[in-house]
């Protein structure tokens, strides 16, 4: 009699181990992916006028990583057009602007590059 109350309370016991195992996997695989995207760059900007060799720089918070015309960068917490604005406050105008999620519109690129200027 003792064994049948074990197997039944295994048995009621069990889905919810599984459930929690399932959401604990489930988690450290999207834990995972996060992580994954965030060590790479996030901002990929080709510039009109090439930098002298490689060169890294600071502007607003922002590693930015140059290679002649190309640079790279980690994401920031400021609209994608306000990014490249500050870039190119301080590299000049931006030919090409870049997130995982697509390129900056042509009125947006405008934009960007207006700073440039300024």
């Amino acid at each position: 009699m003792f064994a049948s109350k074990t197997s039944g309370a295994l048995r009621q016991l069990l889905p919810a181990v599984l459930a929690l195992v399932g959401t604990t996997v489930s988690f450290a695989v999207t834990a995972e992916t996060a992580r994954a995207a965030t060590n790479g760059p996030f901002y990929s900007v080709t510039l009109t006028r090439p930098m002298d060799g490689t060169q890294k720089l600071v502007q607003k918070g922002v590693l930015w990583k140059c290679e002649g015309a190309e640079c790279s960068a980690a994401r920031d917490t400021s609209r994608p057009v306000i990014v490249c604005a500050r870039l190119a406050q301080k590299v000049g105008p931006v030919a090409r602007f870049a997130t995982p999620e697509g390129e900056l519109a042509a009125q947006d690129l405008a934009r960007c590059n207006e700073a440039a200027a300024g």
